[in-house]
């Protein structure tokens, strides 16, 4: 159910007017005004100001518990036709309220309301206009431009930033254009110059800030911040430009959640300020557990790949994927053996076969020919607006196909899943297929690329040699990651040998209805409790030196529970279960860059263990 309240982009005429809970000031009531200030729905969130200098330029300037978060940032775009970054003549405010509730199919929490505060404003120059639109809500701040004219409009370029204060501490990654994001810690003004990928995190005086944005189309082109260095401030560049649509234009929203390290991380805000799903039946949609070859075992047969599905289906995952080096021959094999073992079929394509209309209708209707489940497409690269425009028409019609869908060598999603549920993942990370898991790199990922979107690192990799983390580690993969489909990186050999770490995984879901972070901080550690139903998953991973985790338990119902923990022992992993409350507080050694899984469910007299979901 989608509630929404949605002011016009511009309402002119009126000097002082209340509609629909929307307040109109003329240019006559304010044009006075020379800053504008919106605060969250409650006392808990940011406030944003944003002001017009003597120069008719604006900027943006956020506030946290009456303390700075984002210093004054400059705001501007140009057109072919006007340059909007200075010599604005204000026009009008519209205030209204924006209450939406929504449920997704993946991700940190399925069901979920957000209430929004925002404001429209109107400017002229010359005989253009745009309107800069603000929201702010609980966990964050967002803006976009909005050209309310009709015809072609040609965007130019955008001159906004975001200004951090240059001491703070920073996580950000070179972008790339496959977007192998690798994150690393810094400070704003210490971070490398050059191209940057969204999220970046900061963290101002114990406020943390992270700049993303959302709602990207063939409308528009998707954006990266550029940082010059030496300076806390980021620019906000386009993909490619210029950019042409038809108006009226709305552009991306440029997003920024801000909170304590737990807001942030827990924040929606990117899928918040995306369009409604665009799939109204999404009962065919199914995300789960999937065995993957290509990382321990490459694609090499029939008879091998049968031999994924046996583990599979004796695992209760869902399907398995058959990556590169597969023959179209093999398909309809795999999918009826299968079929009889409830695991479906995913397959691998690069996305070069995917350009024209032609090619997808011949590709893609012979996948959903062969019975697969979805398509992993490779090779994407970046966000472009003819990229976006591609976008647009492989996810309508693999939605039309009812196929779900995994994107590799591609940019982060950024709202994508909300309106195209059917997306299960993405890459967009430097995952385990480089064969050298790192600890400190794992740990600022829950808080970076994986907290705006399912995240495709094939995780927990016992096998892997090249690793400086614990088998706890790699388990604690599995509950501090969230990717719809959780594209497991060993062979069946492997996790076969692993017992006591199997039984976390098969009782994990991977699509949640709430996410709770317990504690940590990029880098060093990152400790989640996630729910589906009335079954808890907790862990995580760390890259600090041995420790005692405790957290309290009152995150649980009523009643008794039982769990089981599974944790770096003397050599190997070790399981242990007890009976809690929600009055007790889970203890569970830690090992030097470790970690551990456990799942909590309710408890039923003489219980050994909890049950698979």
């Amino acid at each position: 159910m989608l509630r929404r309240q949605a002011v016009p982009p511009l309402l002119a005429g009126a000097s002082a007017l209340v509609l629909a809970g929307v307040l109109l000031t003329g240019p006559g009531a304010a044009s006075a005004a020379t800053s504008w200030t919106l605060a969250s729905p409650t006392s808990a969130g940011p406030t944003a100001v944003v002001g017009l200098g003597d120069n008719g330029s604006l900027s943006l300037t956020v506030t946290k518990g009456g303390a700075t978060a984002v210093n004054s940032s400059p705001l501007g775009i140009s057109t072919s036709s006007t340059d909007y970054s200075s010599g604005l003549t204000f026009g009008t405010r519209a205030d209204t309220t924006v209450t939406e509730s929504y449920t997704t199919v993946t991700g940190k929490q399925r069901s979920r309301s957000n209430t929004f505060k925002q404001t429209t404003l109107s400017f002229t120059k010359g005989g253009g206009s745009v309107n800069l639109v603000v929201r702010v809500s609980d966990d964050g701040v967002a803006y976009r431009w909005v050209f309310p004219g009709g015809g072609t409009i040609t965007v130019t370029g955008e001159s906004s930033a975001w200004n951090l204060p240059a001491s703070s501490p920073a996580w950000v990654s070179d972008e790339q254009a496959d977007d192998q994001g690798k994150w690393r810690e810094t400070t704003a003004s210490a971070a490398p110059g050059g191209s940057l990928s969204y999220p970046a995190l900061f963290d101002v005086n114990g406020t943390f800030v992270q700049i993303a944005e959302s709602d990207l189309s063939g409308r528009y082109s998707g954006s990266h911040l550029t940082h010059s260095g030496g300076t806390g401030r980021y620019d906000v560049d386009l993909e490619t430009s210029p950019v042409s649509a038809a108006g009226p234009l709305s552009t991306p929203w440029r997003t920024a959640a801000i909170g304590s390290l737990a807001t942030v991380t827990q924040s929606r805000l990117v899928d918040d300020l995306a369009p409604p799903s665009k799939i109204a039946d999404t009962s065919w949609i199914k995300p789960g557990n999937v065995a993957w070859s290509w990382l321990p075992d490459g694609v090499d047969s029939v008879a091998q790949q049968e031999q994924y599905i046996d583990f599979a289906s004796r695992n209760g995952w869902s399907a398995i994927l058959v990556d590169a080096g597969f023959q179209d021959s093999w398909i309809p094999t795999l999918v009826a053996y299968g079929k009889a073992r409830n695991v479906g079929i995913i397959v691998w394509y690069d996305s070069s076969a995917l350009q024209s209309q032609a090619q997808r209708d011949t590709i893609l209707n012979k996948v959903k020919g062969w019975g697969a489940v979805g398509v992993k497409i490779d090779y994407v690269f970046e966000d472009s607006q003819n990229t976006m425009k591609w976008y647009d028409a492989i996810l309508q019609q693999t939605a039309n196909l009812h196929l779900m869908v995994n994107f590799h060598g591609a940019q982060t999603p950024r709202g994508m899943q909300r309106t195209w549920p059917h997306v299960m993942s993405a890459e967009a990370v430097f995952g385990a297929e480089q064969k050298q898991n790192k600890a400190v790199f794992d740990t600022i990922l829950p808080f970076t690329r994986n907290s705006i979107a399912s995240m495709d690192f094939t995780p927990v990799t016992f096998s892997m040699t090249n690793r400086d983390t614990t088998d706890g580690h790699e388990l604690g993969m599995s509950v501090a990651f969230e990717s719809g489909w959780q594209h497991y990186g060993d062979n069946p050999g492997s996790y076969d040998a692993h017992y006591d770490a199997m039984r976390i995984l098969n009782r994990t879901p991977t699509a949640w209805d709430q996410t709770i972070l317990l504690g940590g901080r990029p880098a060093k550690e990152a400790w989640f409790a996630r729910r589906q139903g009335d079954h808890w998953t907790v862990g995580g991973i760390s890259a600090i030196a041995a420790k005692t985790f405790s957290t309290p338990l009152s995150f649980l119902g009523s009643g008794q529970w039982f769990t089981e923990i599974t944790t770096d022992g003397a050599g190997k992993l070790v399981r242990t279960t007890k009976q809690v409350t929600s009055a007790d507080t889970l203890s569970v050694p830690i090992a030097t860059r470790g970690g551990f899984g456990a799942v909590f469910c309710k408890y039923t007299a003489g219980m050994t263990g909890c049950p698979r979901l």
